[in-house]
């Protein structure tokens, strides 16, 4: 009878979960926080920039931008290094005039020189695809949360 229980013991002790070790405090993290940090580069007072913009594209398709959502190449978004991400700008391509009502999801150019990554689809409709950079005056119309999408 005693070897049933000893075995039973086993065979339920076994069973149970390893324990999970860690490294440092045993104190419990704080909560995901879903504000991106604050950029000290960004100075609110100024709502006009203008520089040279690029675009990308397939490469990103379907991949998650800085704010957590997916990429959409043929969307109306945009990459900016500094503005907080969900900030509204109006792009206009000072080669031709075009303009459009794009949303900051992104982070990036990273190439030297340019301040502005526009999304395939928005690069198509402000008409500068084919030569592949474009001068563009950049409006801020809404200054964005810096909210990050979690996907849980």
């Amino acid at each position: 009878m005693i070897k049933l229980i000893l075995i039973g013991t086993f065979f339920v002790l076994s069973c149970s979960p390893a324990p999970r070790y860690r490294t440092g405090s045993l104190t419990p993290k704080s909560p995901k926080k879903t504000e991106a940090p604050k950029l000290s580069k960004t100075n609110k007072s100024k709502k006009l920039f203008t520089g040279m913009s690029s675009y990308y594209g397939k490469d990103f398709h379907g991949k998650l931008t800085a704010n957590g959502e997916i990429f959409d190449m043929y969307g109306l978004t945009a990459a900016h290094k500094t503005l907080p991400l969900n900030t509204i700008v109006r792009v206009t391509n000072l080669n031709n005039d075009k303009s459009l009502i794009l949303r900051i999801n992104d982070r990036g150019p990273y190439i030297a020189g340019r301040i502005l990554d526009c999304s395939y689809g928005a690069a198509k409709k402000l008409g500068f695809v084919s030569a592949g950079v474009t001068k563009v005056k950049i409006e801020v119309i809404e200054w964005g949360d810096g909210v990050y999408m979690h996907h849980d």
